[in-house]
């Protein structure tokens, strides 16, 4: 069973703002293509064409005038659901049951922009009984992000934006999951931030025992701040992204 793909591009992106009064961030361009053209490109290129876009806001309806039902990218059918309000990425992923529908899944965040592909991550995961894998990349700024604590190899924790990182090793907004995703979504109680962290349910396959990992290759960077979002451009405008995709 091919793994089913979803891409979060909900939130307010105030990050963003003022750009974002007048539009989702992820319709925002980066180079020459906007935003979400990276995400869904980087699921084509891993052999995913079942796509479940998550989004939200007052301009949730620009993303069927952009991408209609995915024909500029080959597909026949292009899903969206829509999220009120936010809540944090797990409650984003949320929504996405009914369309998983008990299989695997590929979830990426969509202002995750990558140089290479995740075939090979795709496929092991595919191969695997059960479980998440996550994608792991070093970086010099470890504090934006969830940080794994790595001994002989393995993951023994994930911390969130941590003061005092354990590694520069930060788990990219690219995740694997099983359906039981959702079962410990379910349990999951709002973070000092008011959200559902994505942090403790990595947490909890990794308490379970079935939590892969794998170092991606090539850059990687999200643009949800100017200085990333002008660090993605510069990036695809000097050496690409998704480059063998054909």
């Amino acid at each position: 069973m091919a793994l089913k793909g979803i891409i979060l591009a909900g939130g307010l992106g105030s990050r963003l703002s003022p750009c974002t009064l007048v539009t989702n961030k992820h319709l925002l361009p980066v180079y020459d293509q906007p935003m979400i053209h990276y995400p869904i490109r980087t699921l084509l290129k891993a052999g995913i064409e079942d796509i479940l876009i998550v989004t939200g806001g007052h301009f949730a309806g620009d993303f069927l005038k952009l991408l209609k039902n995915g024909n500029s990218f080959g597909l026949k059918h292009m899903n969206y659901t829509y999220q009120e309000g936010e809540g944090g990425i797990a409650a984003a992923l949320s929504l996405a049951e009914h369309f998983v529908a008990g299989d695997k899944m590929c979830v990426i965040l969509g202002d995750n922009i990558i140089e290479g592909n995740i075939r090979d991550a795709a496929q092991d995961f595919e191969s695997q009984k059960s479980g998440a894998k996550i994608l792991l990349k070093e970086v010099e700024d470890p504090t934006r992000f969830g940080v794994a604590e790595i001994k002989e190899g393995k993951i023994v924790r994930i911390i969130e934006k941590p003061k005092s990182p354990p590694s520069n090793m930060a788990v990219t907004g690219i995740y694997f999951y099983d359906a039981s995703v959702f079962n410990f979504i379910n349990t999951l109680k709002p973070s000092q931030r008011g959200e559902l962290e994505i942090t403790d349910v990595n947490n909890m396959y990794l308490e379970r025992g079935d939590l892969t990992h794998s170092e991606l290759k090539g850059w990687w960077t999200d643009a949800g701040t100017f200085e990333s979002l002008r660090k993605a451009s510069n990036l695809v405008a000097e050496t690409g992204a998704n480059k063998d995709f054909i």
